[in-house]
């Protein structure tokens, strides 16, 4: 940038004079339009995250560790661009997304316009199985103009995410610009941006982030979104035709606008972009980061030479190239899995593991203050995670993970509790923070179930294991058999179990088969792990009570007139919740999600199938039997219909999928096309999509009955293989991200959502990375890796 003289800055701040630059830029001291735009977030379909990996120093990240340094960035990837970017904690969005800037004699593209956009990763072994999460996107203009290539990890040694961007044109006079719209200390109010001879700035507080460019910025501005941005005139003129130096005493939603130079033929532009608790330690991480260059600070993220990092880490996974053997990938997703689910864990509060590195619907979620979405703890998916690590080889971070658990039980010294304890909270924030506070017994037995797990491992011994029943696993189990008063925030109810106050979709109260099978399991294991502890009472008070829970599973939950319609309902089957003692009575479920509650005997969902996977049900059984024809009858009223049958360009065979249940309206609307609860409101259209985490688990239903009868001969295993295992994969996108939900093909569709494939609701979820291998694992060892082999032997 031009420097000006201090008279001619004490002129423009004064408001009297503009300048302009040698390349014909008026530069101007405070842009105006504060406070901007209203903030949302952004698009949830991510086809990349990433952060560096680091090792524990017993059981906590600390710079002494292998890895030295830590550093707390993590990034997301969504439509070819950089998306929230976290720093601290890992739900503490700073920017909302970076987006690169081409223009030429006569147009301006962004990257937010039509390009192609390809995605993979930058380091892989000889089978093309990705090694780190360092991605490479291309993206090329429609009309030929020119392609961008964007590199894109962080810097392990610090608290900077490096952006290599490399533009390829035949034209002349082309110039890449860069733009970010800041969203410090997770919110797209409050901020406050500069432009300094280093490179940008943007606050709020003691929250600094800054960007900078090897090469320097030809120019740069700031301004307010949507007012002063900049961007509508670099569209109209394509060029930077005036710059603001500063938002000045008003906050808001602020965006950065910098020239990062001509393109003459091909340039490269590597970018910092930095964190700190001041603007000067924001800027040398920076520094320091570019100082290294993209070959030594990639290097270091890959793990290569003598540094630890994420090559290391799949490394350590040992029974990783077994399990490869059992996908039809060569092992690809099975590597991103590991790498997406060891990513999505906090840093400052180690074994914090969360749902997604995303906010679901982001694109029309208000983001005026502070917003976790999916970047939280749930109790229930932190379990299918913490398996998956001991599943994949990876002892330390279950255990880890499991101790965490204290942070986020019930106890009198949990802030506003005036009830019972011992249950575990909805929601959490990963340092403890109370977010929901609904009572989920399923979320209640996992830990308990995770302990019995981790001791049969041999990765908690014997006497670690009765010091978490005596602080933890003991007062879980206690609410199991007795319940007690939830009395913290809004919630006042009183919990008697086995009914729940929240099944494992959390918008139903009543008896459902999978907490059911859940809270029987938890109570077997505990009964174990009391026999361990001395505790005689308990041996016998868990095991009788799991005993009395389990005789009433299909006198409170399957009905033998139901009332479903289509050419394989027989009248008899689990339907997902009762909110009554009658199996057989038309009582309705609560209205959610814009969606009218119906009589209970016409909603089923995959409930049932977790009874066979804990063991508290033989797959063989007649109530299990006598569900699956409702489970995966395609002729139901679309509106109760589960089960869904897939096709893939290139593969004549169809795969299967399944919605969460029937009258499902956490999805958008089938009718307007509109996001969920778009503009804050449900409407009567939404609709559930197909998840693809449960062909996971009707895979693991079909492992648990060939194990029960002929057992798993070469033609199952390859019936299982390239049915419910490569239908995950296919569910996968580009990057590998595993959706929470993908397009099922009903109703109107404006986003031009691909059939199955994510939709906007969240990618990655934690939880189909973890069903995927634990899928896996459990073809490769032949019986179910979840599976309590105790709770049959117990209860019969």
């Amino acid at each position: 940038m031009k420097k000006l003289s201090s008279l001619s800055l004490a002129l423009i701040a004064a408001g009297l004079i503009g300048c302009e630059s040698a390349s014909n830029t008026q530069q101007l001291e405070t842009a105006p339009g504060a406070p901007g735009d209203k903030p949302y977030w952004t698009y949830s379909d991510k086809t990349g995250i990433g952060t560096s990996y680091e090792a524990y120093q017993n059981g906590q990240y600390a710079k002494n560790a292998q890895t030295g340094e830590v550093s707390k960035v993590w990034f997301s990837i969504a439509k070819g661009m950089v998306t929230e970017t976290m720093f601290g904690l890992i739900h503490q969005a700073q920017i909302r997304d970076m987006q690169f800037v081409v223009t030429g004699k006569g147009f301006t593209v962004t990257e937010q316009d039509d390009l192609d956009v390809s995605i993979d990763y930058l380091y892989k072994d000889e089978a093309g199985r990705p090694l780190s999460l360092a991605y490479k996107i291309i993206s090329k203009d429609k009309q030929g103009r020119f392609t961008l290539e964007k590199h894109v990890f962080t810097d392990p040694d610090g608290q900077t995410l490096f952006v290599r961007a490399k533009v390829d044109t035949a034209l002349d006079g082309v110039k890449a610009f860069v733009n970010v719209n800041p969203y410090v200390n997770n919110n797209g109010l409050n901020d406050s941006a500069k432009v300094t001879e280093k490179g940008l700035v943007a606050w709020e507080g003691d929250n600094y982030l800054t960007l900078q460019s090897q090469s320097g910025f030809a120019n740069a501005s700031v301004g307010f979104t949507g007012s002063s941005d900049n961007l509508a005139q670099l569209k109209t003129s394509h060029h930077l035709a005036q710059t603001y130096q500063s938002t000045g005493e008003q906050t808001g939603n602020v965006n950065w606008l910098a020239e990062l130079g001509d393109v003459k033929g091909s340039a490269t532009f590597d970018l910092a972009l930095s964190f700190g608790d001041s603007q000067a330690k924001s800027f040398e991480q920076g520094s320091a980061a570019l100082r290294k260059g993209y070959q030594q600070v990639l290097a270091n993220y890959n793990g290569q030479g003598d540094v630890v990092g994420w090559e290391d880490y799949l490394a350590s996974l040992k029974p990783m190239k077994r399990l490869a053997n059992y996908t039809t990938d060569q092992g690809k997703l099975l590597n991103v899995s590991a790498l997406v689910l060891k990513a999505q864990e906090d840093k400052t509060h180690a074994g914090a593991l969360i749902a997604s590195l995303s906010n679901p619907w982001g694109d029309t979620v208000a983001a005026e203050k502070g917003h976790t979405g999916y970047k939280a703890v749930w109790v229930r998916d932190f379990y299918q995670v913490a398996m998956a690590f001991l599943a994949m080889g990876d002892p330390d971070t279950a255990l880890t993970s499991f101790e965490y658990l204290e942070k986020v039980q019930v106890t009198e010294k949990t802030p506003g509790n005036n009830g019972d304890t011992g249950w575990f909270l909805q929601k959490t924030h990963v340092d403890g923070e109370l977010e929901w506070v609904g009572v989920q017994l399923d979320q209640t037995a996992m830990p308990i179930m995770l302990a019995w797990k981790l001791w049969k491992a041999g990765v908690l011994n014997d006497e670690k294991l009765v010091y978490w029943y005596k602080r933890m696993l003991k007062p879980a189990a206690e609410f199991l058999v007795e319940g007690g008063r939830a009395k913290i925030l809004w919630n006042d109810t009183q919990i008697t179990p086995p009914a729940t106050q929240q099944e494992r979709w959390e918008e139903q109260d009543g008896f459902s088969p999978s907490t059911t099978a859940a809270i029987i399991a938890g109570l077997v294991t505990a009964s174990d792990i009391a026999k361990l502890a001395g505790d005689n009472e308990g041996v016998t008070r868990y095991l009788n009570t799991a005993k009395q829970y389990n005789a009433k599973v299909e006198a409170l939950m399957y009905t033998t007139e139901g009332n479903l319609q289509g050419k394989d309902a027989d009248g008899q089957y689990f339907f997902r919740i009762a909110r009554d003692e009658n199996p057989n009575s038309a009582t309705k479920l609560g209205d959610n999600n814009g969606r009218a509650g119906l009589d209970k005997r016409q909603i089923i969902d995959g409930g049932f199938l977790e009874l066979v996977r804990y063991g508290v049900r033989d797959a063989d059984a007649p109530s299990i039997i006598n569900t699956l024809p409702e489970y995966e009858d395609e002729s139901l009223p679309e509106n109760l219909r589960v089960k869904y049958s897939f096709t893939f360009a290139g593969d004549p065979n169809t795969y299967p999928g399944f919605r969460r249940y029937g009258n499902d309206g956490y999805g958008e609307d089938e009718v307007k096309g509109t996001n969920y609860a778009e503009g804050g409101q449900n409407t009567a259209g939404q609709r559930g999509r197909v998840w693809p985490f449960f062909t996971g688990e009707k895979g693991h239903y079909e492992i648990a009955a060939a194990a029960a009868t002929k057992g798993l001969d070469e033609q199952t295993i390859n019936h299982i293989k390239h049915t419910y295992v490569r239908g995950m994969e296919y569910f996968a996108n580009e990057g590998l991200m595993l959706p929470e939900q993908v397009w099922d093909g009903v109703g109107v569709n404006p986003f031009g959502y691909e059939l199955g494939k994510g939709t906007n609701s969240a990618t990655p979820l934690a939880w189909t990375h973890a069903e995927y291998v634990k899928l896996v694992r459990s073809l490769a060892d032949k019986h179910v890796w979840d599976h309590y082999p105790i709770i049959n032997k117990s209860l019969n």
